[in-house]
């Protein structure tokens, strides 16, 4: 018997440069994110995180490098790039949840668009999703009567309707109350469990601890530690990383 041959990883960035202007936010990236696998991205404003989440679906073009998706490379436009995206669920800070559509309408629309899924197929999916992430009971509500927690879960529960191959989490919680914070990491926490492959930009360090299979620490547009989430936090290696760890610990 042949061995078979391993899946590619579900993302894998090459050598990625990004420049805006004269500024080079993220120099020469190379990451792997395996299947299955939860990547906690950390690191201080500015260094280069939400840029490289927004690169990984060609939100944000690059100047050179290779970005792939489960093998394929993104392509630059065109359809292509639409029916690989759609294989990438994307959640900002910002819920983006159409204002006049309701919560059940909002996880219904692009799985009807994009997938061609029947409109019964679609709502019974929706309502699944909207139980999965706890808040069924708001499905015929606008996103206006929900708060940002349940606004935020919403989102997650939209982008999981596109049934995606990976997920990616732009400082999801940012925007957020304090005491939505949890109700929305513990969604995300609950996805990890299920083995989504996630690669997540936040501030959160318990989930980084928690639900994270590696750290990445980011810093000044460079990949500058890659590792267990305990051995970054009991053991980093750069000056950079302990720089970013003592204030964010302390406080």
């Amino acid at each position: 018997m042949t061995a078979a041959t391993p899946s590619p990883p579900m993302i894998k960035a090459e050598a990625v440069n990004k420049y805006f202007g004269d500024l080079h936010v993220l120099k020469d990236i190379n990451l792997e994110v395996p299947s299955g696998q939860v990547v906690v991205v950390l690191g201080p404003s500015g260094s280069g995180k939400s840029t490289l989440c927004r690169a990984i679906n060609r939100l944000e073009p690059i100047n050179s490098g290779a970005i792939a998706i489960d093998g394929t490379p993104l392509p630059a436009e065109g359809k292509a790039l639409a029916a690989l995206r759609a294989d990438v669920g994307m959640v900002f800070q910002q819920f983006n949840l159409f204002a006049h559509k309701t919560i059940v309408e909002n996880v219904t629309l692009a799985p009807q668009k994009v997938r061609k899924v029947s409109s019964a197929e679609a709502r019974k999916t929706a309502m699944e999703l909207l139980d999965r992430v706890g808040i069924t009971d708001q499905a015929d509500k606008y996103p206006a009567q929900l708060s940002g927690g349940q606004q935020q879960r919403v989102a997650i529960a939209r982008a999981l309707a596109m049934r995606p191959k990976v997920m990616l989490f732009d400082e999801p919680t940012s925007a957020l109350d304090p005491e939505m914070v949890q109700e929305v990491l513990d969604t995300m926490t609950g996805l990890a469990k299920d083995g989504m492959t996630m690669l997540v930009v936040t501030h959160e360090m318990g989930f980084a601890r928690k639900a994270a299979h590696r750290v990445v620490f980011m810093s000044d547009g460079e990949i500058v530690e890659d590792s267990t989430p305990n051995d970054f936090f009991t053991n980093p290696r750069s000056d950079r990383a302990k720089d970013f760890l003592g204030k964010i610990l302390t406080h």
